[in-house]
């Protein structure tokens, strides 16, 4: 089944609005456990987004919570300052990076995977087609997908790939997970069959990885359909 991002994201947002003067966006980051939060307009549109980096360059939040215990990621505390707007800035419309890196519910959760690593950011503000704010999500929301139970895999394994999707005879392949990695194992009727059962099942949420150990009683890899 195709994990999309309204699968794993949250939907209860921390969220600030421009005018949130720069102390308010601290202590909500530092109470939230959070390390960015989305700046809306008054339609709840995102039009930015403030993380941890952003306050970071005012000496005055180190200083005041640092006390309080609070460690921002090594990464964070070595990042230059990009010039002197940020650090004078008092309100989220002057501390935040905009536009916001958005990602849409109905995207796939790789796709929100990507869009972080491209971006190199650690979360993203999700948005509706209007471009209200509806969540969040997170590169910890999409580890969550590699936590699924052997039995849980196998299982949509079983009765999505091969009992619906494939359309072919799977009597005979067996499924077997251990620690999230498969092993196909059984006869099918044709090479071109199995090739696809390898890939389908690699992309199943949780799959780490897939060992082929199929075999086919045709091989019609070399059919010229020409």
């Amino acid at each position: 089944m195709r994990m999309t991002v309204a699968d794993v994201m949250t939907g209860k947002v921390i969220s600030v609005t421009a005018a949130t003067p720069f102390k308010d966006i601290a202590r909500r980051l530092v109470a939230g456990g959070i390390s960015a939060v989305p700046v809306v307009d008054d339609d709840g549109r995102v039009i930015g987004m403030v993380s941890e980096a952003d306050l970071l360059r005012k000496e005055e939040f180190r200083e005041e919570f640092y006390r309080e215990g609070y460690r921002p990621p090594l990464r964070a505390r070595l990042r230059h300052p990009k010039g002197r707007r940020k650090a004078d800035g008092d309100t989220a419309a002057e501390l935040m990076t905009s536009p916001a890196i958005t990602v849409s519910p109905t995207a796939s959760a790789v796709t929100a995977a990507r869009l972080m690593d491209v971006h190199e950011v650690k979360r993203l503000a999700v948005v509706a087609p209007n471009g209200r704010l509806v969540g969040i999500v997170s590169r910890r929301d999409l580890v969550k997908l590699f936590v699924r139970s052997d039995a849980e895999i196998a299982a949509e394994i079983r009765d999505d790939v091969l009992g619906r999707s494939l359309w072919v005879d799977t009597a005979d392949v067996t499924v077997a997970v251990d620690h999230g990695v498969v092993t196909l194992s059984g006869r099918m009727d044709r090479r071109s069959e199995a090739g696809i059962a390898v890939g389908m099942t690699g992309r199943v949420n949780g799959v780490v990885d897939v060992v082929d150990g199929l075999t086919w009683k045709i091989d019609d890899s070399a059919w010229d359909f020409g």
